[in-house]
């Protein structure tokens, strides 16, 4: 029965994310990390007893290797979701994504029931337990996906997918190089010519003019209202001292975007920064202090681990050092990697370890830094890591002291 509902259920997902997309919008993914683990947390399962299934000779080998390429599929998608940028939809298209979802599964199964054998489904033992999927793994099921759009070049879908999960590996060129296929194949999406953008201008040391600029501009031809090009947009004219494009852009976004997310906050801020210095008397906080001088776009200081758990940790564990906004999404604005062994370390985040060029430590008066020990060596969060986290600092701090002194329950 379990691989039944299995391949039935993967079957089901294809129909799905063939059907939603095209009426869904990205938006800001608060609280995002924690469904994303979550989601994985089920792949993996499913994962655990395909392989168990393969065993007991439920399922052929043909039967295994197609349903376990549709899986990673999935994993690879919810990987690279974490590095999905915001976007608004319309209430209409979402309504129907939502109904989508419901029916198409409620009527696959009424169909199985009135013309199917349900009687044929019979209980088998559950596998406990659940493989961890490391980085390694990922890295094999993105090769294998490009070996398949070998095969198929005209697969878009899988451009895009293959596209998103490089920038989950942050290998940008070959990210761009995907992205580049996929608009190839789909002239018509916004969004795709704004992840282009995003991912092109990593390339070229995060600077949005030349191409990326271009990209951003047919996005914005095929879909004004779009949030990411949007961003993209005034900050590519902020660069170019074109302060009041900039803020045209952006007041845009404040327009269509949801009210209450983080974006909108960080949008407004770096509206008042514009008008600033565009000669107006409206100030952004990092600038409400007249004598001042301007912050440093940067944080430093030293990380070091508490001896308490100091056995809880091997020397070659990864350590990510961050900074993050104090409110808002927990994306981080920069990131350092080290080793357990290297402390006690000391560090210096600013704009250059940025993510993304749209997210960066520059945009915010202060930030939450943080370290974390990761025993997975992924960047999201698990039980088992070690973690320490500063009270909110001003940009431009120096001799920040971070102690890893707490454990991820």
């Amino acid at each position: 029965m379990t691989g039944f509902l299995v391949v039935a259920a993967v079957m089901t997902a294809i129909a799905l994310a063939w059907v939603l997309p095209p009426l869904l919008r990205r938006r800001p993914r608060d609280g995002g990390v924690e469904r994303d683990a979550s989601n994985l947390a089920l792949l993996r399962d499913q994962l655990s007893e395909l392989d168990a299934d393969l065993r007991s000779g439920t399922l052929s080998a043909e039967q295994y290797s197609r349903a376990r390429s549709e899986l990673e599929r999935r994993v690879l998608e919810e990987t690279a979701s974490e590095r999905q940028g915001a976007a608004g939809g319309g209430r209409t298209g979402r309504w129907a994504a939502v109904a989508l979802a419901v029916l198409i599964p409620a009527a696959a199964a009424l169909l199985y029931l009135q013309f199917g054998s349900p009687d044929a489904l019979s209980p088998q033992r559950a596998v406990p337990g659940h493989p961890e999927i490391t980085l390694d793994q990922i890295e094999g099921m993105v090769a294998r996906l490009e070996s398949r759009l070998q095969q198929n070049p005209g697969d878009a879908q899988g451009w895009v997918l293959l596209a998103r999960s490089n920038l989950v590996l942050r290998r940008f060129p070959e990210a761009a190089k995907a992205y580049a296929r996929a608009v190839a194949l789909v002239t018509d999406n916004a969004d795709l010519y704004a992840d282009y953008a995003d991912a092109l201008a990593m390339t070229q040391g995060q600077r949005l003019q030349g191409e990326p600029e271009r990209l951003i501009a047919q996005a914005l031809k095929l879909d004004p209202d779009n949030v990411k090009a949007l961003a993209l947009a005034g900050t590519v004219a902020f660069e170019k001292n074109d302060y009041n494009g900039a803020i045209a852009h952006w007041e845009r976004i404040l327009k269509v975007a949801p009210a209450d997310s983080g974006l909108v906050a960080s949008i407004r801020d770096s509206i008042a920064e514009a008008r600033l210095r565009a000669g107006g008397t409206e100030k952004s906080p990092a600038a409400r202090e007249p004598t001042a001088a301007p912050a440093r776009a940067e944080v430093s200081g030293t990380v070091r681990l508490a001896p308490e758990l100091a056995s809880r940790a091997a020397p070659t564990d990864t350590v990510f050092i961050f900074a993050r906004p104090v409110s808002g999404p927990r994306v981080p604005l920069a990131v350092l990697r080290k080793q357990v062994r290297d402390l006690p370390a000391a560090f210096r985040l600013d704009d250059s370890m940025a993510m993304a060029p749209t997210s960066k430590l520059s945009d915010h008066p202060q930030v939450v830094v943080g370290a974390r020990i990761s025993k997975s060596g992924q960047p999201a969060a698990q039980p088992g890591d070690l973690e320490g986290l500063t009270a909110p600092v001003k940009l431009g701090a120096s001799g920040i002291a971070v102690v890893i002194s707490s454990e991820i329950r």
